[in-house]
């Protein structure tokens, strides 16, 4: 491209960073690094009444996890006030804009009055015409007034080319005179958007469908101000499974990126997720590296039609996007062992088992990156190896409650077995995986029960679960002293 590409990711700090809000924050930086342009990281913080701090840390923090660096910014959109009151004034001074003395009441009545005859509701033009002596007679009446953008009285249609839609048209008649700055002199975000894209030099506007309608007004400012237009990308919005647009307040924490940091999801499964959630590459492929996605990403590539978000909010562990589960259990596998062990270890710490020579390099460090590629094959979450790989880390840990309703330890006579299984473990003078696996077996065999009855019970008992890695691998990750130090004591298992 001949020019700079420069877009803009403008969050309204009014609550947590959702998926739909992340999705475009992943487009906007896919666009921007690909074509070598800026991203710049806006805060749209004009509704003083919801905008909170605490949402805008949130935000920062979400983009961060998800590694969506950004190049200029943070800006705060109140920060610029001044400007974007200079440009109503402008707006005014050249007839392009007007005030507007009709009280709240008044447009109600109107409206209600247009609805009962069939006709328009939207403003009717009241104030359009006022002669300045009119206008000074209100004001000397202390009537406190608006600033409505004046749309041109032009025939036919205000088009523009969407890089998603195609060109979009409405017709001019249909367009209403709109507010630009309220009667308590705060200017809206019709007018503070495009004031702050012009002097952010923003070459790209990526952004949901539902801010479409307010486009074809902007597209006005952009010509009044004198400014050439962006490029828009108007892209699909992320519904539920009842094809409701999510919302942060309808769906709660489900929709937040924290909800998925928090469970302990790779930010990049997320970002994977989160593009397909939209964008169609064209080959088949789901799984992308960074790299592979910066080379095939494309605006041209993003559906039209609006995308499903299919959580299941009903279901302990698949609470989410059976996708995205999937896509997170991939990457948790082929991760490399120094990148899953560094997000592994804040999981490990807030679940009080973290142990720092699984740092210090060495044995103990190895041993750790070992594990971690050993287990990590039927986790779904980094969370998974604090609650079902406890064991492996430490001593107090639980048996899943759905295997002891197998009934695997319904054989009474283990109680005997296990810790005199730990007695000829312990005895082993060169201890293996294979070497314990091969002692187990030969005392099922000794004791003629069916195989498995004492190879299972033994597993559940070392690691609470009832599946795992390969009896002698597990075996020899735990190790001699611990396999026999707690099959010495099962006592507390049996009745």
């Amino acid at each position: 491209m001949a020019e700079e590409v420069r877009v803009r990711f403008p969050p309204s700090p009014t609550g947590y960073l959702h998926i739909g809000g992340a999705r475009t924050a992943l487009y906007n930086w896919l666009f921007a690094r690909q074509h070598g342009g800026k991203l710049v990281l806006r805060i749209e913080d004009t509704d003083e009444e919801r905008s909170t701090q605490a949402a805008i840390d949130g935000i920062i923090s979400g983009l961060r996890w998800l590694n969506l660096d950004w190049d200029e910014g943070p800006y705060f959109q109140t920060d610029f006030t001044r400007e974007h009151m200079a440009a109503a004034r402008r707006l005014l001074e050249r007839g392009l804009a007007y005030k507007c003395f009709c009280t709240k009441e008044e447009l109600e009545a109107k409206r209600q009055r247009a609805l009962a005859e069939k006709r328009n509701p939207g403003y009717d033009g009241h104030c359009r015409h006022l002669s300045p002596e009119e206008i000074a007679r209100l004001e000397a009446d202390g009537r406190p007034c608006v600033i409505r953008f004046r749309v041109p009285e032009r025939s036919g249609n205000l088009f523009y080319d969407d890089q998603v839609l195609g060109r979009i048209e409405r017709a001019y008649a249909d367009i209403e005179d709109f507010v630009i700055v309220r009667s308590n002199g705060q200017p809206l975000y019709l007018l503070c958007n495009v004031v702050d894209d012009i002097r952010d030099r923003i070459t790209h506007i990526i952004r949901g469908q539902d801010h479409m309608t307010n486009t074809t007004r902007q597209v006005l400012l952009y010509e009044a101000l004198g400014a050439p237009l962006p490029v828009f990308a108007h892209i699909p919005l992320t519904l539920d499974v009842q094809k409701q647009k999510i919302s942060k307040r309808k769906h709660g924490e489900i929709v937040a990126v924290q909800f998925y940091e928090e469970r302990g999801f790779l930010p990049w499964a997320l970002c994977n997720f989160l593009a397909l959630l939209g964008w169609n590459p064209g080959t088949g492929q789901e799984y992308f590296t960074r790299e592979e996605m910066l080379a095939a990403f494309s605006l041209d590539r993003i559906n039209r039609a609006n995308a499903v978000f299919n959580y299941q909010p009903g279901d302990a562990k698949f609470f989410t996007d059976p996708k995205l589960i999937a896509m997170n259990e991939h990457y948790l596998r082929t991760l490399d062992p120094e990148e899953l062990a560094r997000l592994v270890q804040p999981v490990l710490e807030k679940a009080g088992i973290w142990q720092e020579d699984f740092a210090a390099g060495g044995a103990r460090r190895q041993w750790y990156l070992d594990t971690l590629v050993l287990t990590r094959d039927r986790f779904h979450t980094l969370n998974d190896f604090a609650s079902l790989g406890r064991a492996y880390f430490a001593d107090d840990f639980a048996i899943d409650e759905k295997t002891l309703q197998k009934r695997v330890l319904k054989e009474p006579r283990l109680k005997n077995w296990l810790p005199e299984l730990s007695g000829r473990l312990a005895a082993l003078a060169r201890f293996s995986g294979e070497a314990a696996e091969q002692l187990c077996r030969a005392m099922e065999e000794e004791q003629g029960v069916k195989p498995g009855t004492i190879m299972n019970a033994m597993r559940t008992l070392l690691t609470g679960q009832a599946a795992g890695p390969a009896m002698p691998d597990l075996l020899h990750t735990l190790g001699q002293s611990r396999i026999c130090r707690r099959l010495a004591h099962v006592d507390q298992f049996f009745d």
